[in-house]
């Protein structure tokens, strides 16, 4: 349906361009709608962010400032603006929670273990410091073999080194590693 299309039947009658707006655009309408919210709209809300869409193009169509085109492009802007609002709008409501009821407070909290997080990375960093204080090539060994889980074939071939003296400099970086740790307090 073009523009003059539209105003010529609403002149006759607002009831009836109405009806032949939504039966010419509907499937469009609800095809961009449905694409943008699908994902967290009932079928409830889209249908009434349709019904809004075609309560906008009714309501805020210049008549007077049309070109006789076709109003897809129109239709189509007003449709994807109105769903993009719906979709914001409709997540916001799904995070928000009023915090009266205990339930709801306690989706606020988590399993997490703060204290013990952060001992966990305060052990990481002195870990990670301890194995670089081995030197070349025992701190890139011991990354290697059980950071990266690469065996001693692939690490000796990454260092231009046997695999057999991989697996002994591993041992002896290992037992370095377990005695300086062990003085800074760490048990593995």
């Amino acid at each position: 349906m073009t523009g003059t299309e539209y105003c010529k039947i609403y002149k006759k009658s607002p009831d009836n361009a109405y009806n032949a707006l939504f039966e010419s655009y509907c499937d469009y309408v609800y095809a961009i709608v449905y694409n943008k919210l699908r994902s967290v709209a009932s079928r409830e809300d889209i249908e009434e962010c349709v019904s809004d869409i075609f309560a906008d193009v009714f309501f805020g169509y210049k008549k007077e400032n049309d070109n006789g085109g076709d109003m897809k492009g129109y239709i189509g802007t007003v449709a994807k603006r109105r769903a993009i609002n719906a979709f914001h709008s409709i997540t916001a409501r799904q995070n928000r929670f009023s915090g009266d009821s205990e339930e709801e407070m306690n989706l606020i909290g988590d399993e997490t273990d703060i204290e013990a997080d952060s001992d966990m990375t305060e052990t990481r960093e002195i870990l990670l410091s301890k194995i670089n204080e081995l030197g070349e090539p025992d701190s890139t060994i011991i990354l290697q073999k059980y950071y990266y889980d690469r065996s001693s074939r692939e690490i000796a071939k990454l260092l231009s080194m046997k695999a057999s003296a991989v697996r002994m400099r591993a041992s002896r970086a290992l037992d370095k590693l377990k005695t300086t740790l062990a003085a800074a307090g760490i048990t593995l």
